[in-house]
């Protein structure tokens, strides 16, 4: 920095030290003083100046590319892009907020607590659903491309946009979330106090419960795509909340409910696009099969969709084979080749039963004759041990159920028990740590 730029901004800033009005006249010695201060303020001022100019240039810049729409204004959808120069810890919350406050205050946003806490700020970012508060903007710009500084984000899908980045969720996530009684039926007679519980029973709702209602798997939900009806894998995950809840009464009403509806329990793809997408680890496909089990093998539900004898036809048919014979799938789900349901159905299916032997997916030796069955002669004997238990185990990842190392535990001999529903289950510790970014970035 210039000298005299150096004591300008001394007089400016420093009005101390300004001579005196008699010292032109006076000291010679507190003059040099005087001087030998504004020297140091002029040092140390060009010092933060070479200080900041590093700074900017070691900081990293971002290219974001946001999805804008007014629906106002009458025009389509367009794409808005501009850099940004942040940390690469930073969020990609923090960056629209930063372009937000200072270029362009129209850009529409929905956030709160900035800490992935509320679920408010969900969005696609590079066709991924997150929060966008949760997503660093250096990972973010690695799943953007090889070597690509660029951080798409779009509304997410499934779901009506008002403006920008901010979609109506009542229109479909909240309206669903109603339609599956999202409260507890409290069992008669109420306690004078409070319900007593297992442990086990609230360790096993403890998944479904730390769901944000963000609406991220909402959005990816290839069911719900296909069929807008449907009633959504948030939604599921909150009824399995309280269908596992021992204080519930109607457990039978709610999975009945869920099984009887032709958009229910049985309408979803198990294409795992939810489980990727949640923020929380919930895996709302996981809360759906476990829905399932309940309904067909505990309830012992007979749905008019079929879905509890269609999967109950998979599992003896691959008992009964060794692989899968699609063959005998269909008739099979509707009770056997000659039960009166299988008939129309089977008869329906004949021009795709056609084309797939004119197209050689399958040759009529290979449906008639089941050639696999040789080959796994053995299979039944290890199927038969299992469903004979008389409980049902299944893994959950998500939480432990441990009290503590007790000497069984420390010993490796397997993971505590907990219930699901009426059964009880095998819970282990999660592999994988709490998401990225958690409560930073702001």
């Amino acid at each position: 920095m210039h000298a005299s730029a150096a004591w300008r901004i001394a007089q400016f800033r420093q009005p101390a030290l300004i001579p005196p009005a008699g010292l032109h006249g006076g000291s010679i010695g507190g003059a040099e003083r005087h001087f030998r201060r504004l020297a140091e303020v002029a040092e140390i001022v060009s010092l933060n100046s070479l200080r900041n100019s590093r700074r900017s240039a070691a900081m990293p810049e971002y290219t974001l590319r946001l999805r804008r729409y007014d629906p106002q204004s009458g025009n389509e959808a367009y794409w808005d892009q501009f850099k940004v120069e942040l940390d690469g810890h930073r969020s990609v919350l923090d960056a629209i907020l930063k372009q937000r406050d200072e270029r362009d205050g129209t850009i529409g946003i929905r956030c709160s607590c900035r800490a992935a806490i509320c679920g408010s700020c969900g969005v696609r970012i590079n066709d991924k659903p997150g929060l966008a508060c949760h997503t660093h903007l250096a990972r973010a710009a690695q799943t953007g491309g090889e070597g690509s500084q660029v951080i798409t984000v779009e509304p997410m899908g499934n779901m009506p946009v008002i403006k920008d980045l901010i979609v109506d969720m009542d229109a479909v996530h909240w309206k669903k979330i109603q339609r599956i009684t999202p409260w507890l039926m409290n069992k008669q007679p109420i306690p004078e106090r409070e319900y007593v519980v297992p442990k086990e029973s609230m360790l096993d709702i403890t998944q479904s419960m730390a769901c944000i209602q963000c609406g991220a798997c909402v959005s990816d939900c290839l069911s719900m795509e296909v069929d807008p009806l449907f009633i959504g894998p948030a939604q599921f995950a909150k009824a399995y909340r309280f269908i596992a809840d021992p204080r519930d009464a109607e457990h039978d009403e709610r999975l009945r409910d869920l099984a009887e509806d032709p958009h229910g329990i049985y309408d979803c793809t198990h294409c795992w696009m939810c489980i990727d997408a949640c923020p929380k680890d919930v895996a709302p496909m996981s809360q759906i099969m476990r829905l399932r089990r309940l309904a067909g093998s505990d309830h012992q539900i007979e749905d008019r969709n079929n879905g509890h004898r269609h999967e109950h036809a998979f599992v003896e048919n691959i008992r009964s084979n060794g692989l899968l014979q699609e063959a005998d799938l269909l008739p099979d789900s509707y009770g056997g080749k000659f039960h009166p349901r299988a008939l129309g159905v089977l008869l329906a299916s004949l021009p795709v039963i056609v084309r797939a032997l004119a197209r050689r997916k399958v040759t009529l030796r290979g449906a008639l004759t089941h050639p696999h069955r040789r080959q796994f002669k053995d299979l039944r004997g290890l199927l038969d041990p299992i469903e004979r238990r008389v409980e049902r185990r299944e893994l959950n990842l998500y939480i432990t159920g441990y009290d503590g190392e007790g000497p069984a535990q420390s010993a490796g001999q397997g993971p505590a028990m907990v219930a699901t529903g009426t059964s009880p289950t095998r819970v282990a510790r999660p592999s994988r740590a709490l998401g990225e970014g958690e409560g930073e970035g702001r």
